[in-house]
């Protein structure tokens, strides 16, 4: 297995997230921002946090350094974090919402942010400990930072898909006649192993239980005669690889081809949409309005793409209604699917980057209709 060579991140690139979260923080009225153990925090500090019983927060000002306020048995782990942030531990006896409090000082009384993935209870916690602050969502405010990636982060995920492309080449190498869902997800999953990823997830639907979009896997046995809808990735440094490719088992119907053409042509329009300045919907419509000519639009359930990152599902949407310009830089999934109740499903999905003069793929496993045996 080849591999490229991707450099480690270093703490001037956290520091510059920090003050540009800052900065929209400015623009925002927002006084403080909290979030928890999160991507967002794994993105903002190169650490993700604990999830536990136990509050674990960066807590970060308009102006002035940033604080973690942290269990102090976990306090050990931030090593690399010590000249970026402050590190506030708690002991146990202790109440970790009067130390983030504490912290925030005047911004107590003023308007504070939590992120989406902060646990609920531990915004209540928060809102109890500081009983004047107004509250706001904070997603919002890390979403213009977290949308545009970097060179070194598209790296990481263009070389996490030419991994997962490569598991597709492989898998689809040896017959899966008689096994069951469950046994095809596994070996997926144990190929995205073997090439280095670490495996997060893959949805196997076969027959029938390829029309369910998110179909997981079951005990149903591959028979020939079947579409098997494989959607599966791993991440590569905590940048996620996503990718859905639709096989058949045996020869396919000519309805089967044809539906099969569709959604494959939707992909390509989809792609075909992407450059700087369009409507997130813009791509939706570009894909739907293939399958709708061909007689499928009812057959089109969900949204052509969703961004991804160090989140499997992150801003953008592409979904009608969604005006949001996509910029260079946003990395998002381009999955046009038709799914027929009690007979089969079909997708395609890539990962497109948009670049400065369009999209530009970053999986390259085939979208010919593949036969297994």
């Amino acid at each position: 297995m080849s591999t490229i060579d991707i450099p480690d991140q270093s703490a001037a690139v956290f520091g510059d997230r920090l003050q540009r979260a800052q900065g929209e923080m400015a623009r925002s009225g927002v006084d403080l921002l909290v979030v928890g153990a999160s991507a967002d925090m794994r993105y903002m500090i190169g650490y993700p946090g604990h999830e536990s019983e136990r509050m674990s927060v960066l807590v970060l000002p308009a102006e002035g350094p940033a604080h973690y306020v942290v269990p102090g048995l976990e306090a050990p782990l931030l090593r690399e974090q010590r000249d970026l942030i402050e590190i506030v531990p708690w002991e146990e006896t202790e109440d970790p919402a009067a130390k983030v409090a504490a912290v925030a000082g005047i911004a107590a009384r003023g308007t504070i942010a939590v992120s989406d993935e902060l646990w609920s209870v531990f915004t209540l916690r928060l809102q109890r400990a500081m009983p004047e602050a107004r509250w706001r969502e904070g997603g919002q405010l890390l979403r213009p930072l977290r949308m545009i990636k970097d060179e070194r982060e598209i790296a990481l995920m263009a070389e996490a898909a030419r991994r997962t492309d490569d598991t597709w080449a492989e898998f689809i190498t040896t017959s899966i006649v008689g096994l069951s869902e469950w046994q095809v997800r596994e070996r997926l999953l144990d190929l995205l192993a073997a090439v280095g990823l670490e495996p997060v997830f893959c949805n196997v639907g076969s027959g029938p239980n390829g029309a369910s979009p998110h179909q997981t896997a079951s005990d149903r046995v591959v028979a020939p005669g079947d579409a098997i809808v494989c959607d599966w990735g791993g991440t590569l440094q905590g940048y996620h690889s996503d990718v859905t490719r639709t096989a058949h088992v045996g020869d396919p119907s000519a309805e089967f081809v044809r539906a099969y053409e569709a959604v494959r042509t939707a992909n390509q329009a989809a792609l075909d949409a992407v450059r700087p300045g369009v409507p997130c919907q813009a791509v939706d419509r570009a894909a739907r309005g293939v399958l709708a000519a061909a007689g499928y639009g009812e057959a089109f359930i969900h949204r052509v793409g969703h961004g991804l990152g160090l989140s499997l599902h992150e801003e953008p949407y592409l979904v009608e209604g969604n005006m949001l310009p996509l910029a260079e830089g946003m990395v998002f999934s381009d999955e046009p699917g038709v799914y027929f109740p009690g007979e089969f499903g079909i997708r395609i999905e890539d990962t497109v980057v948009c670049t400065a003069d369009g999209g530009r793929r970053l999986n390259e496993a085939t979208r010919d209709l593949v036969v297994m045996g």
